[in-house]
C-alpha cells in the first residue's frame, strides 16, 4: 500500500475529503518524526512503538576493493509492533 492508497482508505473510512486525510497523515508522520528527533518514544497502544536506537561504530570491508573502512556510530528509528497488530497479521 502506498501513501496515496492509505489517504484514500482513511478518507473513505472517516468520511472526510482526501485533502483532509492527507493533512492528517502528514501531521501524524511529522509528529512522530519530531518526537524521534528529540529522542522521545511514541507509543500507540495495540499498534506499536516507535523509538530511536543507537548503533555502535564498527569496522566493515569495502566489497569492491576489500579495504577495511570504519562505519561511524549513528541513531536509527525502530518500530516494535503491538499485540493487536501482531494478531491481525497472523
Amino acid at each position: 500500500m502506498k501513501k496515496a492508497d492509505l489517504v484514500s482508505k482513511v478518507a473513505s473510512d472517516a468520511g472526510i475529503t482526501k485533502k483532509a486525510a492527507e493533512c492528517a497523515i502528514n501531521a501524524f508522520m511529522g509528529g512522530v518524526s519530531n518526537a524521534l528527533s528529540k529522542g522521545d518514544k511514541v507509543t500507540l497502544v495495540g499498534f506499536g512503538t516507535f523509538s530511536v536506537r543507537k548503533r555502535a561504530s564498527r569496522k566493515a570491508r569495502n566489497p569492491r576493493t576489500g579495504t577495511p573502512i570504519n562505519v561511524p556510530a549513528k541513531k536509527v528509528p525502530k518500530f516494535q509492533a503491538g499485540a493487536k497488530l501482531k494478531d491481525a497479521v497472523k
